[in-house]
């Protein structure tokens, strides 16, 4: 049976907002469905929508590319992540999965996954202080709190290039940072927005480094849910992230230890082993959430996205 028509026409304008690879585009659904019954109003659906995100007619559209093809190639380009409130995640991105000596300048499926179930899972983030380790350039934490409506939304990172366009894409959806009251050098601090804050969510931009974070560090941020994306791709790095779960273990104080989940896309088998055992051998409990059936923002969905609850 072949799939309604508005599905396949936002098939269509999800996967072009997000710059995904032609490939990736529905093309043998559209094949089948105008071979069976040729339906020139879909195609002209599809004009319709791709027309519709354009502040110019499409024609003047087509002008623009082949200027831009005549210049150098850029190394950035802007992807739009639809979100089912109907809102979307404007994004500035690297062309390349490494650029600048970090992998930390595109969106990674861990990070997709991770706000698909956030998205359904509003109540753990609703009014509470979410710190986000590795935030890269901001998708995950971007959609929570455009939907989630967090009190506090802390994003870190360690690279100064990947601070820099996190806090370039937190301005570009509409929200002004705010300094870090525990002064783990903010990357945003003093900068302003122009036009209005859009959100009642407090945001924050932290440079916070794995290895040298102390627990007096930690304790001040205050965070009742902690969350990272695509953070366990190297030995190397492991033993810092554990260590650093250990110390957010510690300085709890008088309150709760925060909640913790990860997503990772399990690439090496060796590597995502090596990290539960890492986290065994620290006393740190795991369960893994159970895989969901659909995402909005996987459009090539992989079986490899795992999200780890961790009970520290």
């Amino acid at each position: 049976m072949a799939e309604p028509r508005p599905g396949l026409v936002l098939r269509f304008q999800r996967r072009f907002l997000a710059a995904r690879p032609l490939r990736s585009l529905p093309w043998p659904e559209l094949e089948q469905r105008l071979r069976s019954a040729p339906d020139p109003a879909l195609l002209v659906d599809i004009l319709h929508k791709l027309e519709s995100i354009a502040a110019e007619p499409l024609d003047e559209l087509y002008e623009a590319l082949a200027d831009v093809l005549k210049e150098e190639e850029s190394t950035h380009c802007y992807k739009n992540y639809l979100l089912p409130t109907g809102d979307c995640v404007s994004l500035s991105e690297s062309t390349a999965l490494i650029s600048g000596g970090t992998t930390g300048l595109v969106t990674w499926e861990a990070a997709l996954l991770l706000a698909h179930w956030a998205l359904q899972n509003p109540a753990v983030f609703r009014d509470r202080t979410i710190l986000e380790l590795g935030s890269g350039i901001g998708f995950t934490g971007i959609a929570i709190c455009k939907t989630c409506q967090p009190r506090t939304f802390i994003f870190s990172d360690c690279h100064p290039r990947v601070l820099r366009q996190l806090g370039e894409n937190i301005r570009l959806n509409g929200f002004i940072p705010e300094p870090d009251p525990c002064s783990i050098q903010p990357e945003c601090q003093g900068q302003e927005l122009e036009g209005d804050n859009c959100q009642n969510t407090k945001v924050i931009v932290a440079e916070l480094d794995w290895g040298s974070v102390t627990q007096e560090q930690l304790l001040a941020l205050r965070a009742d849910v902690v969350i990272a994306a695509d953070v366990v791709y190297d030995p190397e790095i492991i033993l810092a992230l554990t260590g650093m779960l250990q110390k957010l273990s510690t300085c709890r104080a008088d309150r709760r230890a925060p909640e913790v989940f990860i997503a990772s896309t399990v690439r090496n088998p060796d590597t995502y082993q090596l990290f539960q055992a890492e986290l065994d051998k620290a006393g740190i409990r795991w369960q893994m959430i159970p895989a969901q059936s659909s995402c909005n923002f996987l459009y090539d969905v992989q079986p490899d996205v795992t999200i780890l609850q961790l009970f520290i």
